[in-house]
Order: structure tokens, then sequence, then C-alpha cells
């Protein structure tokens, strides 16, 4: 693994993961420093735990959690920390389900996935981790495309277009008639689901006439061998393959995102002008989990590490003031979801979202 990033090992292979701590010796050092951003409290405890962890769920939120649980070893190499990918949608179904004490998840929880929670008395505690982007990406050597349009977005994904826009020069004047190949999420993705509302405009309203994957690198793969080719998925996964993907800049003509087309980046997704597809990620714990003392100690270091593992493994952290509401709400034992009966929301404001609810339980 000599010479690779944190991101290239990471995202090497991610159907399912584990990370035990069986070769690390019992006198393993403490956690290292938290970022300058992280909440108040010690990264790690001093004393050693043991125990099984199982999480899954998105593929976007993946490469944090994996980076977390692999930090994790140091402070506590007798945990095993299994990650597995199963999508955003698929991982809620065993949350709530109560197979899994973690739920990695791209989008809020839907109504119908709480009430299976409640169902199987799984309570739930709803912690943002990132911001991410999503991106509109084409193979290198597309030449054609410089930029899109919210509005030509929809046109290619709508359910309308299915069988009917197939080829580029449908979508703008100029382009030509290159076949459109299309590479996105599967139906159990929050990234489908959140791209679907921001973009078409009704949740899961999608064509069906598209290569589907829960594994965002299987999307990668498609559209760097396919010079008609374009997909979206998260920002992580464009840093990772740069010269094997390019990304298109988003137009959504609102100057108040910004002046004209916008790429995905740290940078705009902080200053709030990659809108509409700028979104939160979040982890959710199983309150019961929390009873152990490896779910607890886990929970407390990933929010604590998060500042500086998630723009290591590519993408946006959170305000220094969100983490520290994140980890209050973690700490307090506040369970349900600030999205109850709304959904994604659109350019969502995590600090005011996060005090409003707070202030009402």
């Amino acid at each position: 693994m000599a010479g690779l990033s944190r991101r290239e090992i990471l995202t090497a292979g991610v159907a399912l993961l584990v990370v035990p701590g069986c070769n690390q010796p019992s006198d393993s050092p403490s956690s290292p420093n938290s970022s300058s951003n992280a909440p108040a409290g010690d990264a790690g405890s001093s004393a050693k735990l043991s125990g099984d962890i199982k999480i899954d769920g998105s593929s976007t939120v993946f490469p944090i959690t994996e980076a977390v649980a692999e930090e994790f070893r140091t402070p506590q190499p007798h945990v095993k920390v299994t990650v597995g990918v199963s999508g955003t949608g698929g991982g809620f179904k065993k949350f709530g389900a109560g197979e899994i004490d973690i739920s990695d998840a791209s989008r809020p929880i839907k109504d119908t996935e709480i009430e299976l929670a409640k169902k199987n008395g799984v309570e739930f505690i709803e912690l943002p981790v990132a911001y991410d982007a999503l991106s509109i990406v084409v193979h290198p050597e597309n030449d054609w495309a410089q930029d899109i349009t919210v509005a030509e977005l929809k046109k290619i994904w709508e359910p309308s277009a299915q069988g009917k826009v197939t080829k580029w020069s449908q979508v703008r004047a100029g382009w030509p008639e290159t076949p459109l190949k299309l590479y996105g999420p599967g139906t159990d993705s929050g990234t489908f689901d959140y791209f679907t509302s921001a973009i078409v405009g009704e949740e899961k309203a999608s064509r069906g006439d598209y290569t589907a994957s829960e594994d965002d690198n299987m999307l990668v793969q498609g559209v760097s061998r396919d010079k008609g080719g374009l997909g979206y998925f998260g920002l992580a996964y464009l840093l990772e393959n740069e010269g094997k993907l390019k990304a298109l800049p988003v137009n959504d003509e609102d100057s108040a995102n910004g002046d004209g087309p916008q790429a995905p980046t740290v940078e705009g997704v902080q200053a709030g002008t990659y809108q509409p597809l700028a979104r939160p990620i979040f982890i959710y714990v199983s309150k019961k989990a929390v009873e152990r003392p490896e779910i607890k100690e886990f929970v407390r270091f990933y929010l604590q590490k998060a500042p500086e593992l998630v723009k290591e493994v590519g993408y946006v952290p959170l305000q220094p003031d969100v983490y520290q509401l994140a980890l209050s709400r973690f700490d307090s034992g506040t369970t349900g979801s600030m999205f109850e009966k709304h959904g994604s929301q659109v350019g969502v404001k995590l600090d005011e979202l996060m005090k409003a609810s707070s202030e009402t339980k």
C-alpha cells in the first residue's frame, strides 16, 4: 500500500471491510490529538475496550466511517469495527431491524424507516458528520460539455426522458449526436433520493434506463470507460479519480448561489454557492447500542476526529459549532430526526435546524 493516499486505500474495496485490532499490543498509544476544530474533550479514553461494532449503509459516507474506524484502532485495538455498504436504504432496513449498531446515511431517515425502527423498538440518535457535493461527471475526452444547467439535468433524468433523450445533441444545441449513456446510484441510495428531489423536483422520480449501482466505484468505472457517459455521485469519489473523470460545473441560474456555473469544490460548498447539489450526510446510532462502552467511545471519537478525517477523504467538514451541537446531541441522548415529516431539504442550515430541534426536546 506504499505511496497510496488514504482515500485510495479506503475506496479500493467497499463491499465489506473489517477493522480488527487483534494484532495491536494491549499498551497501544492513546488517541492522536484531535483537530483544532474538534469539539472539546479527549478523542479517546484511556480505558481499553473490546467488542464488535456493526455499521452498514451509504457508500458516500463509507470513506469517512472507514477512516474513523482505522484511526480508532490505535486507542482501542481490541474493538472490531465492521463497515458494510448496502446503500442508505439498505442500511436503514438493517438498522430498523436491529441488525446493526450504526447506519451510514447520505440523506435523512424517512418516515417509513422511522416506523420500522419503532416497530422493532429501535430508538436512534441522528448525527450529521459532513457536507457532500454531488458531482456531475463525464469522460475526460468529452470536449463538448464544459458545464451543465439544472434544467438540462432535469431534461436528462426526469421520467419522461426514458427512451427519448438518448443523445447529447438532445440536451443542448451544438452538442454532438454521440449516444448519451447514464450512470447513477440505485434506488436504495440516499444520493438517488436527494438528486431526484433537487433536480427533478420529486424524490425517486427518475428515468430507469441507466446503469445503476449502490457502489460508487462501479459508477466511476462506467463513466471513465464510456466517452458518451454521464453520471453523478459524491465528491470524494471524484477527487479520488482525478484524471479518470471530468466534473461539469452546474449552473442553477440563480445569482444568489453564485455567478454562473459552479464547480463541485470544498470552497463552493462552504460558501453556499454549489446549489442545489450540496447536502449534509449522517450517521444514525442505536440508543440501545450506546449502552455498550465501545459504541459510546467510538461515536465520541468519530465526532472529535471528523473535522480532519472528513477533509482528508475528500468531503467538506461541518462548521465547528455544528460538530459541538452534534456532540451535545449525542451526550444528551437526544433521539428522533430533525427532518421528520420533512425529509431532505435543499440548502438546509444545520446549525439553525439543530438548535431548533434541541429547543423542542
